[in-house]
């Protein structure tokens, strides 16, 4: 149970999130973020906290070769990331899956599915977790308003919050500065 959204703007990956974490009719409100920032990459996570840690932890994202970004996360990216979470004990359901997340990364936004699947919507945003039909619907309104992107975010979450009994704030922001990664990409004193 979560909401985490994103969204592209002028180059800038901006993400926010919510604090929830349910178990059954339990809520705890989490002080530990749902977003991360590791090495040229910024993510948030639903599914579980203990992946979120590995992502923001224990995770090194491997170099990439070439300039062909799709190639460099379908294939590297994805290899690492399921090693890491066999490694520290979080394997899914079936003992090969990962969970759901957004990932920020020179300045495009990517949705990773539990299959390792890794989605680029045609849409200058994204969101996951049972908030993201909401968020999305709101970030899909608000897009010719003018508004910032931070301010697009809060009422997005905002409107989760309002309509799905999984998603409560505070509510946490994180910001990919336009062309952070391209050139981590090519630098081998990088992670």
């Amino acid at each position: 149970m979560t909401c985490i959204a994103g969204l592209v703007h002028e180059g800038q990956v901006y993400l926010g999130a919510d604090s929830a974490a349910i178990s059954g009719w339990d809520l705890t409100v989490r002080s530990d973020t749902k977003l991360f920032q590791n090495g040229a990459f910024i993510g948030g996570f639903t599914s579980s906290f203990r992946m979120g840690q590995l992502l923001a932890h224990a995770w090194k994202p491997p170099k990439a070769s070439d300039d062909n970004t799709m190639r460099y996360l379908v294939g590297p990216v994805m290899a690492s990331l399921r090693k890491v979470f066999k490694a520290g004990g979080y394997k899914g359901e079936s003992g090969e899956e990962g969970g759901t997340f957004l990932l920020g990364y020179a300045g495009a936004l990517y949705t990773i599915s539990s299959d390792f699947q890794v989605g680029v919507s045609a849409d200058p945003y994204a969101a996951v977790g049972c908030g993201g039909p909401v968020a999305c619907g709101s970030l899909h309104a608000t897009a010719s308003l003018g508004l910032g992107p931070q301010e697009r975010l809060r009422l997005a979450l905002e409107a989760a919050e309002r309509h799905s009994a999984g998603v409560r704030g505070p509510f946490v922001y994180l910001t990919l500065p336009e062309g952070q990664g391209l050139q981590d990409r090519h630098n081998e004193d990088s992670p």
